[in-house]
């Protein structure tokens, strides 16, 4: 098992930074790809980006491609996605994922509970 908990969430002005962190524990954190995904109200869960367990891959949604960037500290056991040049339609809540693959779809085996992003015009 991994249990993931995302933090770093919050509300912020149009244009605006965050950097959410998403900690791990359990299994070695090292041996697992992370995803990032969001929710908005009303929609689907999406895809935001991947990063392989070594960190030499990574991949982006086009929504979010040059804006945000992911990274990770196995050392740490700690994911980030650092959020720049934030707009309102960014606004949802934010989920860490684990798996052993890199996977851009939502089949990941391990999930955190999410946190909020909110992005005010």
């Amino acid at each position: 098992q991994v249990q993931l908990v995302e933090s770093g969430g919050g509300l912020v002005q149009a244009g605006g930074s965050l950097r959410l962190s998403c900690a791990a524990s359990g299994r070695t954190f090292s041996s697992y790809a992370m995803g990032w995904f969001r929710q908005a109200p009303g929609k689907e869960r999406e895809f935001v980006a991947s990063i392989s367990w070594s960190g030499g891959s990574t991949y982006y949604a086009d929504s979010v491609k040059g804006r945000f960037t992911i990274s990770r500290d196995n050392a740490k056991n700690t994911v980030y996605l650092q959020m720049n040049s934030l707009k309102p339609e960014d606004t949802a809540v934010y989920y860490c994922a684990a798996d052993s693959e890199q996977l851009v779809s939502d089949e990941y085996e391990f999930w955190g509970h999410g946190t909020q992003v909110t992005v005010s015009s």
